[in-house]
């Protein structure tokens, strides 16, 4: 049977005791499908396992998840309003439940940490303490004297139907309506979401899709402008959009929890409980279809770079990215792929100098992105939590890799000026040496702001909001137009 901790006192002040419900009311998301996300993460064998124990019921499948995976429940996405309304009630003498369809190590843990609960209820393996049940077992502790009750979805419309006081914590459609039909009136409305189409806006990551641009750079610096080509490669640019969000939603999926102990990615709609896991999925999905069904109208080579660009983001996602070394050489992988899509998706030749360039140049930029991950870790503090399998001792070494890494970039593209492809693409071609010293500045800029912790950890992200980044990037194109 679900256990509580404890048994309700003799009532001092009048007030019924108030039972709160968990996932969705306490806190913003599922700790059912946080579990499971983090499970794919950690251990993605046990998955196998899972549908047995579902074949012996919700609640044997809660214990077996719960089993495996450890939430860090500091971390999770409270919902603050219910939170300091909890608070108060504690405050002036409430009794406060726990009571939740969740598994009871679980929800205990929870109540330990939040230090206000007198006793909790949940899931034991057996009994699922949803709907029925969880009413069931409230009456049976409580008795004619009966509870307060807060909660979010239609499960908990026989509890909210049956209390004298309701009160809804980011109440969903189907619930709304059932609260109305049955012409119950709650006390208390607590509401803590974010707009859910720029929640589902947010996970695209549109400023990311800066990085798909390189898809033009091929035929551009061929000097191929006819309008075929441009299309091709407009359409090349919205199929990697596509792909490149449906990717990130699911990297952001899997790193739900890693991202809740971050200070900045704490805010993702998955991590935050802004935009629900099973939205993210869905929406995965069509983006993938929608890129591969745009992608036949391309050569069937573009096709090929498309799907092992997703191959590799989703082996990244999954597995590549704990590898100290093998993620930087990934991610720099994935720019240098844009550019051979780009080549293929507009039948443009990649030139070895900008093979060469391209691979120092995108080696240095994931060098720095994860160089000033750790040193922003480093100067607060923290512990090393994010699974990339590097240690705090290794940063003056990234840094040795990155610099080095940037430098040879100079110096190709130094070699590349005094090539004689270029006397034949540029009329003026020695204007083009003043690229080099702004390469140098911009490149030891970045790295200088990554060792002081003021770099954001995406160095493309920083240098679209950098004013001297579009100062730098400005010169260039000027540089450039003068040499054509």
């Amino acid at each position: 049977m679900p256990k509580i901790l404890s048994q309700p006192e003799a009532k001092t002040t009048g007030i019924k005791p108030l039972c709160v419900d968990l996932d969705g009311t306490l806190i913003k998301s599922d700790t059912l499908v946080d579990s499971l996300l983090v499970l794919a993460r950690t251990h993605p064998r046990v998955l196998l396992q899972l549908p047995a124990a579902l074949m012996r019921g919700k609640a044997a499948f809660k214990a077996s998840v719960t089993s495996h995976v450890e939430l860090d429940v500091a971390h999770l996405p409270y919902n603050r309003t219910v939170l300091e309304f909890l608070q108060q009630e504690h405050a002036r003498g409430r009794e406060l439940y726990l009571a939740t369809g969740a598994d009871i190590r679980l929800a205990e843990r929870v109540a330990d940490h939040l230090g206000l609960f007198q006793g909790v209820l949940g899931s034991d393996g057996a009994t699922n303490l949803t709907g029925p049940n969880k009413l069931a077992i409230l009456n049976g502790q409580f008795g004619p004297n009966g509870f307060s009750y807060i909660g979010n979805s239609s499960a908990d419309l026989p509890l909210l139907k049956a209390v004298t006081e309701t009160m809804l914590a980011n109440p969903s459609a189907a619930l709304r309506s059932s609260i109305r039909k049955h012409r119950i009136a709650p006390s208390h409305v607590f509401e803590e979401r974010a707009n859910p189409l720029r929640s589902l806006l947010n996970a695209f990551r549109p400023h990311q899709w800066a990085k798909n641009l390189l898809i033009f750079l091929p035929f551009l610096l061929a000097h191929d402008r006819s309008i075929s080509v441009v299309g091709k490669a407009s359409l090349a640019f919205f199929c990697f959009c596509c792909v490149a969000s449906a990717t990130y939603m699911v990297n952001d999926l899997l790193d739900i929890e890693a991202d809740r102990r971050s200070p900045r990615k704490r805010l993702r709609p998955f991590a935050s409980g802004d935009l629900a896991p099973a939205n993210g999925l869905v929406t995965s999905a069509a983006l993938l279809v929608i890129a591969s069904v745009a992608a036949r109208v391309l050569p069937v080579q573009f096709m090929f770079w498309l799907i092992l660009y997703v191959a590799s983001t989703l082996a990244y996602s999954l597995y590549l990215k704990q590898i100290a070394l093998v993620d930087v050489l990934v991610l720099s992988g994935l720019y240098t792929l844009r550019l051979l899509a780009g080549g293929a998706a507009t039948h443009t030749l990649i030139s070895h100098w900008l093979a060469g360039f391209a691979i120092f140049l995108f080696l240095s930029l994931a060098f720095v992105k994860r160089f000033a991950e750790l040193e922003s870790i480093r100067l607060a503090g923290n512990q090393l939590k994010n699974g990339r399998g590097y240690l705090m001792t290794d940063i003056e070494q990234m840094r040795s890799f990155g610099t080095a890494s940037a430098f040879a970039a100079i110096v190709v593209f130094a070699n590349y000026i005094s090539s004689v492809d270029v006397v034949r693409l540029y009329h003026h071609s020695h204007y083009l040496w003043l690229i080099v010293p702004c390469m140098i500045l911009w490149l030891c800029r970045v790295w200088l702001l990554a060792s002081r912790a003021e770099l954001n950890e995406d160095p493309v992200a920083f240098a679209l909001t950098d004013p001297a980044s579009l100062v730098i990037g400005a010169a260039v194109g000027a540089i450039v137009l003068m040499a054509i």
